[in-house]
């Protein structure tokens, strides 16, 4: 008997289990997409050490390799036009704090890129959940374009005006690398200038002042002229140098107040749909690399927000404007869309 209601827990357990995955991934859609393109033009090196020669830089074809699953219920302006969603398309009001219905959303999304040659992976990764008087939001962050990494979680109260707007206040914690942080403080000589060679050396390159030849950590000859190791060579160490000390450091703690505010509205002819987040005070906690040292002290003022905005003048003529824009730590991401629409009838 004992095994028997053993059995009966573990399929009755199994089937809540069930249901619930189901009801949570009910309508969610599972996406990937492979897209790809020629690159810039190869580009020809000429050289006339030793007599003319030609060296061909070639570049690689462009590519983009995106994956994820989103359950984000639409706002009126977005286009339902499209058979399949392939996640190349430009979904602004994923960044909105708040939702179009109650409850729980969510996406995952990673996307990796090749652009001009260099490698690049964005991942967008959130889960969100509404109800009538709060918003509670965490998120992964990665835009590899841009340079920035974070997690960030929320809680907001919300104070509802009316069915178009509303305003949020609350607090969010932040997880990032040591933003502010200068690799090369301590290189840097009384009058401006920074020890460079004394770097490169520290870094295993070889000097040979006699011969004016720059090796680099493998023993190859990387320069033979001191302007080609001051504009080619060295900005690489300073790069590599900054990027290794970034990664040596422990991730950083924010906990800062937000306070913002959500507006929708929508006719067929007309839509608004705005959002603003600001995190003007944030939290001492006393870390040696907090960015607190990047702004001696002082607080400073982090904020996001976004704007899509469309407007059917007469049957013809349409014009929109969307995007968004994002400053954290001092680092700036946005992207945007203008234009207009004219129908011949």
């Amino acid at each position: 008997m004992r095994y028997l209601f053993a059995i009966l827990f573990l399929l009755f357990s199994f089937n809540v289990s069930s249901q619930a995955l189901k009801k949570t991934f009910k309508f969610a859609t599972f996406y990937t997409a492979f897209s790809g393109g020629n690159s810039i033009a190869d580009d020809n090196i000429y050289s006339v050490a030793g007599g003319l020669q030609t060296d061909i830089i070639k570049t690689p074809f462009d590519y983009s390799l995106t994956a994820g699953v989103r359950k984000i219920a639409r706002f009126g302006y977005e286009n339902r036009a499209n058979v399949f969603y392939d996640g190349t398309e430009k979904s602004y009001s994923d960044a909105a704090t708040v939702g179009k219905v109650k409850g729980f959303e969510f996406l995952f999304e990673a996307d990796w890129r090749r652009q001009q040659g260099r490698n690049f992976l964005d991942q967008n990764h959130f889960l969100r959940y509404l109800a009538k008087d709060w918003v509670a939001k965490v998120e992964y962050v990665q835009d590899g374009f841009a340079d920035v990494e974070y997690f960030e979680g929320s809680q907001r109260f919300r104070l509802r005006v009316n069915k178009r707007l509303s305003f949020n206040l609350g607090v969010a914690q932040r997880i990032s690398e040591p933003y502010g942080y200068n690799a090369l403080e301590d290189w840097m000589l009384s009058n401006g200038n920074l020890h460079y060679t004394t770097l490169a050396i520290q870094e295993g390159y070889i000097v040979d002042v006699q011969a004016g030849e720059y090796f680099n950590p493998e023993g190859e000859l990387v320069a033979t002229s001191t302007d080609v190791w001051e504009q080619v060579v060295i900005p690489e160490v300073l790069d590599d140098y900054v990027s290794r000390k970034r990664s040596e450091l422990p991730d950083q703690w924010n906990y800062s107040m937000v306070v913002g505010y959500d507006y929708y509205k929508f006719s067929k002819d007309f839509w608004l749909h705005s959002w603003v987040g600001v995190m003007p005070y944030h939290l001492q906690t006393g870390g040696e690399y907090s960015y607190f040292e990047a702004t001696g002290g002082e607080q400073w003022v982090d904020y996001s927000g976004g704007l899509i905005f469309g407007w059917r003048l007469n049957k013809s003529l349409g014009v929109f404007l969307e995007g968004k824009y994002n400053k954290y730590w001092n680092r700036e991401w946005h992207d945007f869309s203008v234009g207009l629409n004219y129908v011949i009838l």
